[in-house]
């Protein structure tokens, strides 16, 4: 059987320790390994001790042992504690940001936590702390494509300038039209939202039909133009000219952004907009329809209106869509283009070098 724990305290331990117990804000943790170290210096056995505080034999044993060790400093802290498992090396660290960044696992084009765990010898749980604390993500990909047009710096210099700086007494309008707008039905009723489970709907779905949104999005103001039309050829788009021609002041300029689409540079077009010198065409720069803030508005309408919708008929459809159209228009908001064009043209030449660098 162990022996008792013999313990001599100084005056100024002792005091200290009657004055830990005594203090009513004193840590509680202080105030039982006091009282053990106490009434060990005063002969009590282990016994009595435990029932005293409340505590186990073995952890009186061990701040016994603590202060014959280390005095009143050690009863002040608790030990350090070595972890479950030893933390992982810096080469395995390194070894695992290496492949992440440089190798592909064999038979995929990306890691996995769990592949990458499997290949590197760990668990999975440390390849995610790993990727964390490196702000690596290899299931996520962005997309991009850099215009090759050769008149992009002018095109982007021209719009910019539209955005941050537009003329006086001019309207300036991003257009352009969203085509094939399904009025998709689904097979089954869904199932709607509730407390615990997303509303549901099925994969399949029926076809009754395209529309044709054609928008003009007031670059100042957020209010959009918008008709709906079953096709969007040349046609269509001479006579959605003629509606924005109506709809704006007579005593303003019309500058129009729109995409290089071949209907909106159609001859009859030209010779419509040569009538009418008030209509001003700035065309964006080939593969960048970023430029054009009326895609955000085509963004906005799909993502809170058409891609949930069910619509048992293109006319149900187009309803829908005026629907929505005259509720924006009711508290418009603008869309506000913060970057200058020095900044665009910067981070794209950023990015041609970035790509030639690879090649």
């Amino acid at each position: 059987m162990k022996k008792q724990s013999c313990i001599w305290l100084s005056p100024g331990d002792r005091a200290t320790l009657d004055g830990w117990v005594a203090d009513r804000n004193s840590p509680q943790k202080l105030v039982w390994r006091a009282r053990i170290v106490l009434m060990s210096a005063a002969g009590c056995g282990t016994m009595a001790i435990v029932r005293a505080v409340g505590k186990s034999k073995r952890t009186v044993g061990r701040w016994q042992e603590r202060y014959a060790a280390q005095g009143i400093g050690g009863l002040r802290r608790d030990a350090s504690r070595p972890g479950r498992k030893p933390p992982l090396s810096a080469a395995v660290i390194a070894r695992v940001v290496e492949m992440t960044l440089h190798e592909a696992p064999p038979g995929a084009t990306h890691w996995s936590v769990r592949s990458m765990a499997r290949a590197a010898g760990i668990s999975h749980t440390s390849v995610q702390r790993i990727w964390k604390a490196h702000d690596l993500k290899p299931h996520l990909v962005k997309t991009f494509k850099l215009s090759n047009d050769k008149h992009f710096v002018e095109k982007v210099t021209d719009i910019v300038g539209l955005y941050l700086d537009p003329p006086d007494k001019a309207l300036v309008l991003a257009v352009d039209e969203k085509s094939q707008i399904q009025a998709l039905d689904r097979t089954q009723p869904g199932l709607p939202l509730k407390k615990g489970r997303a509303g549901t709907m099925t994969h399949d779905y029926k076809r009754h039909g395209t529309t044709t949104l054609f928008a003009a999005l007031n670059v100042a103001t957020g209010e959009v133009i918008g008709q709906c039309m079953k096709r969007h050829r040349h046609q269509e788009w001479l006579r959605f000219l003629r509606a924005i021609d109506r709809a704006v002041p007579r005593s303003l300029d019309v500058h129009l952004i729109a995409d290089n689409y071949a209907t909106h540079k159609h001859p009859k077009v030209k010779a419509w907009l040569a009538k009418h010198p008030r209509f001003h065409m700035h065309f964006t720069p080939t593969s960048a329809s970023w430029l054009n803030q009326v895609e955000r508005f085509f963004g906005l309408i799909t993502e809170e209106r058409i891609r949930r919708g069910v619509f048992h008929s293109v006319t149900e459809l187009e309803a829908a869509i005026r629907d929505y159209l005259e509720h924006h228009n009711a508290n418009p908001k603008p869309f506000v283009w913060t970057a200058s064009a020095v900044h665009i043209l910067e981070k794209v030449a950023r990015g041609r070098q970035a790509l030639e660098s690879q090649h």
